[in-house]
């Protein structure tokens, strides 16, 4: 593992090119036997500092579930990272795009869980138990380390890309509706960009929430009770420009819209 100097080093870094939208050099391009276990510790270093400044956590998110995420990333492990209170939009919202280095939009679903859900051994059956509802959910990229030859060390660092997310209006209990076939019809300015439908996540996209509270469960934590879990997206990413509208069908779980500013 590196040691703590250069992880807290790191850490800093991605902390600066976040609040000024910079993007630094990959880690793995200056330390190329840096582990998984080394980005989740940079990862958790720059989460613990936002705390500590009064951001409140409110879920977690899921990254790199489908094989259209892996085949557009090079990247064949999912990852997870950190959400904050401040990050969250709702449809119709204005998003300040400026906000955000290399801007992109991912097609999701994300749960809201009514009970704590922790591992070894959780299941999906376990995991939609636990879930309270489904609600659609687009996903803001926002990436801080150069995206060329990137690897999964490097992004789990930068807090595996999450930017921001912007949710629906419609909920839905896992009973009322079969998620799997949940489809996304992705936008930019009317033109039809990207579609998938939500089994490209893992085969169903709470095989993905059952999957992280096993991860948790390594390093002796759980889910809890009213987070969010972003589960995933089942589209490629698109990337988006200032002035772009992003429109997102989801048939019957609603549209989701918004527009960079």
């Amino acid at each position: 593992m590196l040691q703590p100097d250069i992880i807290a080093r790191l850490a800093g870094e991605l902390a600066d090119a976040d609040r000024t939208h910079a993007v630094i050099p990959r880690i793995t391009a200056r330390y190329p036997d840096a582990t998984i276990d080394d980005s989740y510790a940079i990862q958790g270093i720059w989460r613990d500092k936002n705390l500590a400044a009064g951001r409140k956590l409110v879920g977690r998110k899921i990254g790199l579930t489908s094989k259209a995420m892996q085949q557009a990333t090079g990247i064949t492990e999912p990852d997870y990272g950190v959400m904050f209170d401040d990050t969250v939009y709702a449809s119709g919202s204005d998003i300040p795009f400026d906000d955000f280095s290399n801007v992109r939009i991912e097609v999701e679903l994300a749960f809201v869980l009514a009970r704590p859900l922790e591992g070894p051994g959780c299941t999906l059956d376990d995991a939609l138990a636990a879930i309270d509802y489904a609600v659609p959910a687009l996903e803001v990229l926002n990436s801080h380390i150069e995206l060329e030859g990137r690897t999964i060390v490097d992004t789990i660092s930068d807090n595996a890309a999450y930017g921001a997310m912007v949710l629906g209006d419609v909920r839905m209990r896992p009973d009322e509706i079969d998620l799997r076939w949940v489809p996304g019809v992705l936008s930019r300015n009317g033109e039809i960009e990207e579609t998938g439908v939500a089994q490209g996540v893992l085969g169903h996209p709470a095989t993905g929430v059952a999957w992280l509270a096993n991860k948790f469960h390594q390093h002796g934590a759980r889910l809890e009770a009213g987070e969010i879990i972003l589960a995933g997206s089942f589209t490629r990413p698109m990337w988006v420009h200032k002035g772009d509208e992003v429109r997102c069908d989801y048939r019957e779980m609603g549209v989701i819209e918004c527009r960079f500013v």
